[in-house]
């Protein structure tokens, strides 16, 4: 909202009467004031942040609080200072009452003279990327334990392994020290409101050239953010009658303008393509007819599906996308880490056939750690090669069991009308089995054993389709097509579904060993026919089950992906040891590292919890083994499990 003022360098009576309406009413305000300045109320809360900009242009300074949900930022002239103590002044007066108290955290950058006189710090060196703030608190105005809070939080920053200097300064006010108070001390008493100043060493700049450094920006301004919350929710349950939750539930609100639009546009690139298609082979049978023809002997030369889109001009559209408009800081990093991951999957579309394919699918899919290789070995080792417990009961024919996961899917919608996914029988997918934008893809020759029927359909269509669903049912659409890295709780999440509904068997627990055994070889420099024999004669697989996983492994030339599934397994039980809760697992595709995000949005009520569950967690079976779970259980706990 442009608010047009008579002076054009002043804030006038329109503005301030505008605001104070606005706020009397409940209501939020984006407003851009004269000379350059921005008030933000996501709505009415019992804190301001305020930053006065020295200069006529941006400073990298004031970023530091556009991400939270009260913020004023305004030119630090003379002429503008008595029309802005006035709407300081309506502001205060406002919500103060509403709130029985109210406080206003003003941030600066601080000189080396300022951070020098603080005896206190350390000597400064001006090449020293340490964190340091002074927190200024003089006065009958300052909340205590408000200002301890933010002490104990900012002391938990730091960057590059530095941990950050706080201290306390009761003899500075709660303001910059050459800029004049916003409203004299008089009034902030007769008001009730308090005040803390903040004094940040810029580090995120060059001192010589006003050269910003945008990670060690962002990373500041994630941990300053952070800290900043964690004090106003002190300050709103010690000295206000707000009771908020959560310090989580005082960021934004509201999803602006640079969100929907970076959102939208990421989903398309994403939507785009199927990256799983594309890396998939055409040819695996007739492959392993001509593998088994030569015994063995000579390595496979798979066949892909020709690109349907131009990779130079999806990264072209791929980052003219304005991340770094978004002020959130919580939503930029997880749009910015969707960014880089699918710019490191649209290289590897190019790549397809090449060794440079291996080398971006360890960005994307991660390294494997020798825990997880020795977990697999151990499990290798276990089980036994030789079993019967998917040979029992017979086997169902490709329209069988996509008969079964239509059944599934209507289930869902008549939970979810949105849950519009389609269960599509492809030639060129032979015996595959895969999700890919919303549908359910197979192949013709696909059989799948009676016993492992129900598992297969609550792994696709109970986890994948489901978490792919629930994604389009929030404000934005990052959710459905997956944060950065979402593939190993997403497949740990669904193997997980195949063990709750008495689906997980032991050759399957093998399976997703000898992914981990073949994905380690190949990284270790063995050939498709050294991987294939391993496989073959050292872990006793059945020949054309050691060509499927080898094969899987080399696709594309080398794709790590079918680590994710044991390691997601391991993340899981790791999480649900520690007292996590499932349910909040399937607002979307998430990855580990985004769960206290996710808990984070939806305090804020950026996010939503999940519109439908998965049908299985209805069983009082599966409920039972939950709790079970809650104790603590490893992977090989639930190897005896299934070997009772």
């Amino acid at each position: 909202m442009i608010v047009r003022a008579r002076n054009p360098d002043r804030i006038g009576p329109e503005i301030i009467d505008l605001v104070t309406e606005r706020l009397r009413n409940s209501e939020g305000l984006k407003i851009e004031l004269p000379g350059g300045g921005r008030l933000h109320i996501d709505r009415p809360l019992p804190f301001l942040c305020v930053y006065r900009r020295r200069g006529a242009s941006k400073s990298a300074s004031e970023e530091l609080l556009t991400g939270e949900a009260s913020f004023l930022l305004v030119p630090a002239s003379k002429s503008y200072h008595a029309g802005l103590s006035k709407l300081v002044s309506a502001i205060v007066e406002t919500l103060a009452a509403k709130f029985e108290g109210f406080l206003i955290l003003e941030i600066w950058a601080s000189s080396m003279a300022e951070l020098a006189k603080a005896e206190q710090l350390d000597a400064l060196k001006p090449t020293e990327l340490r964190p340091r703030f002074v927190i200024a608190s003089r006065g009958p105005n300052t909340p205590a334990q408000t200002v301890e809070t933010l002490r104990q939080q900012l002391s938990k920053t730091s960057y590059l392994k530095q941990k950050s200097e706080v201290v306390v300064e009761p003899e500075s006010h709660g303001h910059p020290p050459d800029l004049p108070a916003l409203l004299s001390s008089a009034r902030y008493a007769k008001l009730g409101c308090e005040t803390i100043g903040l004094g940040i060493r810029p580090i995120y700049r060059s001192l010589d050239s006003e050269e910003v450094f945008p990670g060690v920006l962002r990373n500041l301004r994630k941990n300053v953010g952070r800290a900043l919350k964690q004090a106003f929710f002190t300050f709103a349950k010690s000295r206000t009658n707000a009771k908020p939750k959560h310090y989580y539930s005082l960021g934004r609100h509201a999803i602006v303008k640079a969100v929907l639009d970076a959102d939208r546009r990421l989903c398309e690139v994403s939507d785009s393509f199927s990256f799983l298609l594309q890396a998939t082979p055409v040819n695996s049978e007739a492959a392993w007819q001509e593998f088994r023809r030569s015994k063995f002997q000579k390595i496979p030369k798979f066949y892909y599906r020709p690109l349907t889109v131009d990779p130079g001009l999806l990264k072209r559209s791929l980052f003219s996308i304005a991340v770094e408009k978004i002020e959130d800081p919580t939503l930029a990093e997880l749009y910015r880490q969707r960014r880089d991951e699918l710019d490191s999957k649209i290289s590897m579309l190019s790549d397809v056939g090449t060794p440079r394919f291996r080398l971006a699918s360890q960005l994307v899919y991660g390294l494997l750690d020798r825990d997880l290789i020795e977990l697999a070995k151990q499990l290798l080792g276990k089980l036994g090669s030789r079993t019967r417990d998917e040979a029992s009961g017979g086997r169902l024919t490709v329209e069988q069991f996509a008969d079964l996961a239509r059944n599934e899917i209507e289930y869902y919608k008549c939970k979810m009308p949105t849950f519009d996914g389609n269960v599509i029988i492809r030639d060129d997918l032979h015996s595959g089995l895969m999700c890919s934008n919303g549908d359910l893809l197979m192949g013709p020759a696909l059989e799948v054993p009676v016993t492992r029927a129900n598992a297969l359909i609550q792994h696709e269509v109970g986890t994948h389709l489901l978490t792919y669903y629930n994604g389009k049912e929030q404000s934005f659409r990052l959710l459905s097509a997956g944060f950065a890295g979402y593939d190993a709780l997403q497949e740990g999440l669904a193997v997980l579904s195949e063990f709750l509904v008495g689906g997980l068997s032991r050759p399957r627990l093998r399976l997703l060993a000898a992914r981990v055994v073949a994905v380690d070889a190949m990284l270790q420099g063995a050939s498709f026919i050294e991987t294939f024999r391993l496989l073959d004669l050292d872990y006793d697989f059945s020949q054309r089950a050691a060509y499927t996983v080898t094969m899987r492994v080399y696709r594309g030339g080398g794709l790590t992906k079918d680590a994710v599934y044991l390691r997601g397994l391991v993340e899981i039980l790791d999480y649900l040891g520690s007292n996590g809760e499932l349910h909040p697992l399937f607002t979307g595709k998430i990855a580990t590292d985004h769960i206290s995000l996710v808990s984070e949005l939806m305090h804020r009520k950026v996010v939503v919890p999940p519109t439908v569950s998965p049908r299985y967690l209805e069983d009082n079976g599966c409920q039972q083994k939950l709790e079970w779970l809650a104790q603590g259980r490893i992977v090989m706990d639930l190897v005896k499990e299934i070997t009772k």
